[in-house]
């Protein structure tokens, strides 16, 4: 199952596409080569009529890159990689009358939580016949510290309105061997992780333990990051509805701004080590006149620095707008020996606070070199309002996208992947692939150049 291929392409013309490489995804007869199959339940439900077409099959992907090169100029590139296809089998692996299925979320907040446990639910229950679905209470140290929640679809039925992880979550307490334990003795043969790059990099070693004991259990991971960081996929669930969020915060901070004198309306958002929440609502809202991002550097003195910007801007208009990713300008505040060996439950770095540092630097600058002069900054931060607000429309339809494909990719017995859109179209990708894939925003590319070309801010370079 799911070998590892390559394909040739020549379409007329006499133009020929180097070859395809579909990406190994890992099968539950790898380490089980004896498993009964079973037919696919969707032959026999109401709603679903099949069709010739309408089971995927192993040679249905999707390519990685979808744009090329075919003037010849450049020498030849490695075979293009290729991913599975999400979708129903015709084949499945687990027998639904005794199939037992975990869910568990891990890290921190995201809108759309609820709604992926809700579509997993509702998913397994009426498209399978599975009965036996437990939610996993307060992330992968639930396993072992707590009793499972059973769902069905009648408990879960307005989650999706709700905002947070009704099944509540938490960062740490990662232990492999509890953990596996508890899926050997509770009998699980399928587990969902909804969560981060830290939760997806549990799952690699939870796939890799269940595999070498050879357990009749599929892994599959759902990636949520609502800072949009993790890569391969097109974006990660709550995006959209966090860049909603944030114009409000960015639409406050600018009515703050233009009804004071010399007013400075700064607004940070969430964004460890990438800015795409801030560069998405400072394309939308147009208000933003700098956007701070840890993908670019900055600097506050000197010719081209961002005092020298705010000073013309306010002058010119008497009043600005600043975003400030979280991530941005950490190297730049000062903090102790302790403060920089400090991390949190998941071996991350804690941050500093960088709106609170920018608006005490900004305060400084304007009071030594425009004294006696009036200056207003109002400083939002938004994080805890967009993180536990209800998923939008878009991406509660997404979040179910991305459920449902993750329980067709489970049925059909791979395991040890993640469920995500790959330009467009819903794949299957190894979770040890997905967790170690970053996002960064690329400065050098036109979207970033959109987002200097509306704000008009220096790019920081110092000449």
């Amino acid at each position: 199952m799911a070998a590892e291929d390559d394909y040739t392409a020549a379409p007329e013309g006499g133009i020929t596409i180097s070859p395809v490489k579909v990406q190994k995804l890992p099968h539950l007869t790898h380490h089980l080569p004896n498993l009964k199959t079973f037919p696919n339940p969707l032959d026999r439900n109401q709603y679903y009529h099949p069709f010739d077409g309408f089971y995927i099959s192993p040679s249905d992907v999707i390519l990685r890159q979808i744009t090329y090169d075919l003037s010849g100029t450049f020498p030849t590139p490695p075979p293009h990689l290729a991913y599975h296809r999400a979708g129903p089998r015709k084949q499945i692996f687990f027998d639904p009358s005794i199939t037992s299925v975990a869910i568990v979320t891990c890290g921190g907040l995201c809108p759309g939580l609820n709604t992926v446990i809700r579509e997993l639910v509702v998913g397994l229950w009426e498209l399978y016949g599975i009965r036996q679905i437990y939610g996993i209470i307060a992330g992968y140290r639930g396993f072992y510290s707590f009793e499972p929640m059973a769902l069905n679809p009648k408990l879960v039925e307005d989650w999706h309105k709700r905002g947070g992880s009704v099944l509540e979550t938490s960062r740490g307490g990662f232990d492999l061997e509890k953990i596996v334990n508890a899926i050997r003795d509770r009998e699980f043969n399928q587990v969902y992780v909804i969560g981060g790059d830290g939760a997806m990099r549990g799952a690699v070693e939870i796939f890799k333990e269940i595999r070498r004991r050879k357990l009749n259990v599929s892994i599959a991971g759902i990636p949520k990051t609502v800072d949009n960081d993790i890569g391969i996929i097109d974006r990660s669930f709550g995006f959209q509805t966090a860049v909603e969020m944030a114009q409000q915060a960015i639409s406050a901070a600018h009515v703050e701004a233009e009804s004071a004198v010399n007013g400075i309306g700064l607004v940070k958002l969430m964004g460890r080590s990438t800015g795409h929440i801030a560069l998405y609502a400072t394309l939308s809202s147009r208000d933003v006149d700098c956007c701070l991002i840890p993908e670019n550097e900055f600097y506050l003195e000197g010719k081209g620095g961002l005092f020298e910007f705010l000073e013309n801007r306010l002058e010119h208009n008497g009043h600005a707008v600043l975003v400030v990713a979280e991530g941005a300008g950490q190297d730049m505040i000062p903090r102790t020996d302790a403060q920089k060996k400090e991390t949190d439950e998941s071996g991350n770095p804690i941050f500093l606070d960088v709106g609170r540092w920018l608006k005490s630097e900004l305060k400084s600058w304007w009071d030594k070199d425009h004294p006696g002069e009036l200056v207003t900054i109002k400083y939002i931060d938004p994080t805890y309002m967009i993180r536990a607000v209800p998923a939008n429309a878009t991406d509660n339809l997404y979040c179910t996208l991305l459920a449902h494909s993750a329980i067709h990719g489970v049925m059909a017995g791979y395991t040890g992947f993640v469920s995500g859109p790959i330009n467009g179209n819903y794949g299957y990708i190894p979770v040890a692939e997905v967790a170690e894939a970053k996002n960064p925003v690329n400065t050098m590319n036109h979207k970033w150049a959109w987002v200097r070309s509306i704000t008009n801010q220096p790019d920081f370079v110092k000449r």
